[in-house]
């Protein structure tokens, strides 16, 4: 209803205001969506509250099934996780929850024989989503690419760099998928993202294959630091095939995330067309793996090995350059259409 000549007033119905305990003359907070609708908030509850979960934990429970609950706590937005042993933690139950605190970036802020409280003190409305993914591709590219470079020159010393660098992706890669969980469930937390229920669904099919691309990466460099301690050499004209290949796969990985950004169809069917050229690559090294003198069953292991994991990443930056595509074809919201005739 009209206030005046120029003020609106909005009635909030009082069964609305008795849920969250508002009185007259209190603050209400509210955020325009990207669909131009209006949520309302009451500001004492607005991202103040702790998301916390107990995790009972038995005595015979395994290191494993621990890591896993805790991960899924964290991943579906919990701020707070206490977990709680029938009697005292074991050694191994305690080293696997200080394990997984770390990779999750949580603090150990409670802990004693029989119970240890963990919590995560990042704010995820302050995070840029584009960002973490942009900084999670670099290092995953830095992985592919090294790792290849690796093969190219038998460096076993860059070939340990690489490896070691997965954990730094996964790190990404968990707080990415818990903040675009957290943003598909709490339409607060999606706008001050400015993502919506299909950002979200492109975005962590993406966040998946990279990190499934790295760790890819991660076990071709695993077999070249094992061949060369085992003293087992990669025939010349089989690593050349193959470094042909991955540098192939490597350079088309990163086109794939720039077109999936850039939202350039043309640059990801273009990708796309690659599957055949590597497809005949990856039939060439087969022949030539298994001509000439027998091989040692380490090294044809090996060989098999890098040349698999060269085409799953190659799988994975297909998979990236048609997510691009169906990205590209998106209907634009109302907000991103106003912000696009800006910019022009």
């Amino acid at each position: 209803m009209s206030l005046g000549k120029s003020s609106l007033v909005v009635s909030l119905p009082k069964e609305w205001m008795q849920l969250n305990d508002l009185k007259k003359g209190e603050t209400v907070s509210f955020n325009i969506q990207r669909d131009r609708s209006l949520v309302i908030y009451p500001s004492s509850l607005k991202k103040t509250e702790l998301k916390e979960i107990t995790l009972n934990i038995a005595n015979s429970e395994e290191e494993i099934l621990i890591t896993q609950k805790v991960l899924g706590a964290y991943l579906n937005g919990y701020t707070g996780i206490m977990l709680k042993s029938e009697s005292i933690f074991t050694v191994p139950q305690t080293k696997a929850i200080r394990n997984i605190a770390g990779r999750l970036y949580m603090r150990v802020m409670e802990a004693d024989a029989k119970g240890v409280y963990i919590q995560s003190i990042m704010d995820e409305s302050k995070a840029s989503l584009q960002q973490a993914v942009q900084r999670m591709h670099l290092i995953s590219r830095s992985m592919c690419e090294g790792g290849f470079t690796s093969l190219k020159t038998n460096d076993v010393a860059l070939a340990k760099s690489c490896f070691s660098l997965d954990d730094d992706v996964d790190h990404f890669a968990f707080f990415i998928v818990r903040i675009l969980r957290n943003a598909a469930q709490d339409p607060h937390l999606a706008n001050e993202l400015r993502v919506d229920p299909l950002d979200c669904m492109d975005y962590q099919m993406v966040v998946s294959r990279m990190e499934h691309a790295s760790d890819y990466a991660a076990d071709i460099t695993r077999h070249i630091i094992m061949l060369n301690g085992a003293k087992q050499a990669i025939p010349d004209d089989v690593r050349a095939l193959m470094v042909t290949a991955g540098e192939e796969v490597a350079q088309l990985y990163v086109k794939a995330f720039e077109a999936f950004f850039s939202k350039d169809v043309n640059a990801a069917v273009d990708i796309m067309k690659y599957r055949n050229k590597l497809d005949k690559l990856d039939i060439e090294i087969t022949s030539k793996a298994f001509m000439g003198p027998q091989k040692s069953a380490e090294l044809v292991c090996g060989i098999c090995s890098i040349r698999d994991n060269i085409k799953r990443i190659a799988h994975c930056t297909f998979s990236i350059a048609e997510i691009a595509v169906n990205r590209a074809f998106k209907v634009a919201s109302p907000e991103s259409l106003e912000e696009q005739k800006t910019k022009e």
